[in-house]
C-alpha cells in the first residue's frame, strides 16, 4: 500500500502560485472569500444613511439657518416633522412640576400613572447634609419643567421604606407600564456629586433616553455625546408598588 505523500505547506492562507496550485487539486482548502467589499459596502451605506439623516436632531431655527444650502422640499419635509413632535410634546405635557408623595397614594401616584406616562421617583435623605440628595431635588425641579410629559416624584426614603437608610439616599426609580423599570441607589452610577442634566454620557437627560422616557432625536435635548449603556442594576428589593406598598425593607 502506498504511503500518503506529505506536501510542505509554509502558510495555506498564503496568496502564493504554489498554494493556488495545492487549493486546485484540493490538497488545502480555498482561501476565504476577502471581508474588504463587505466592509466598504457597510462603509458606504453608513455614509449615506448618515447623509440621508444629517437634519434628524435639528431644531426648527437650525433648519431655517440651512435654507441656502439644502433643498427646499427636503427642508420642508422636516420642518413639518418637527412641528408635529412639538405639538405631540405641548399636548402631552400635562405634569410640568414635580409631585410630592404620601405612602398610601404611592401604587396610585406612581404604580398606575406609570401605566400612561414615565415615572421618576426621587427618594430623598432625611439628612440635610445630603449634598447628592439637596443637588437631586433641584435638578429634580428643572427637569420636570423641561419635560412635562414624564411625571416626576419625590418622597422621603424613610417614608417610603420604612429603615431604608440615608446611605442609600439619593435614590432614583423608574417607573413604566406599571412597573420598574430602572433602579439607581445613589448618584454614583451617575457623576455624583457632579450629575447634571446635560453635558456628558452621565447626565440626567441621557438617563432618560436610556430608560426609554425620551427618544434620542427629542427636539429639547441637546446633542448627546454618548449613548452607551451604563448597566445599572434593575433589583426590585421591596421597591413599594400595587400589591406591596406596605412592606419594609432591609437595604443594609
Amino acid at each position: 500500500m502506498d504511503n500518503p505523500i506529505h506536501v510542505a505547506v509554509d502558510d495555506p492562507k498564503a496568496d502564493t502560485e504554489w498554494n493556488d496550485i495545492l487549493r486546485k487539486h484540493g490538497v488545502i482548502p480555498e482561501k476565504p472569500p476577502s471581508p474588504t467589499p463587505l466592509i466598504e459596502e457597510a462603509l458606504l451605506e453608513a455614509r449615506k444613511q448618515a447623509y440621508d439623516n444629517r437634519l434628524e436632531n435639528k431644531g426648527l431655527d437650525e433648519l431655517d439657518e440651512l435654507e441656502d444650502d439644502e433643498d427646499a422640499e427636503f427642508l420642508e419635509k422636516y420642518r413639518k416633522q418637527r412641528i408635529a413632535e412639538l405639538s405631540s410634546v405641548s399636548q402631552s405635557s400635562v405634569f410640568n412640576q414635580v409631585y410630592p408623595l404620601q405612602k398610601p397614594d404611592y401604587s396610585r401616584d406612581v404604580t398606575e400613572a406609570s401605566r400612561k406616562a414615565y415615572v421618576l421617583v426621587h427618594l430623598t435623605s432625611s439628612l440635610g447634609t445630603n449634598i447628592e440628595s439637596r443637588l437631586l431635588t433641584e435638578l429634580w425641579r428643572e427637569l420636570a419643567r423641561k419635560f412635562g410629559d414624564v411625571k416626576f416624584c419625590e418622597i422621603r426614603g424613610d417614608m417610603c421604606i420604612e429603615g431604608y437608610p440615608n446611605k442609600n439616599t439619593p435614590t432614583i426609580l423608574v417607573y413604566h407600564d406599571g412597573d420598574i423599570k430602572r433602579q439607581l441607589v445613589t448618584l454614583r452610577e451617575l457623576a455624583g456629586p457632579k450629575t447634571g442634566i446635560k453635558g456628558n454620557s452621565s447626565d440626567l437627560e441621557q438617563l432618560l433616553v436610556e430608560v426609554g422616557a425620551l427618544k434620542a432625536n427629542d427636539s429639547r435635548l441637546l446633542h448627546l455625546e454618548s449613548h452607551n449603556e451604563r448597566g445599572i442594576p434593575t433589583t426590585r428589593n421591596n421597591v413599594p408598588n400595587s400589591d406591596s406598598a406596605d412592606d419594609g425593607s432591609d437595604w443594609e
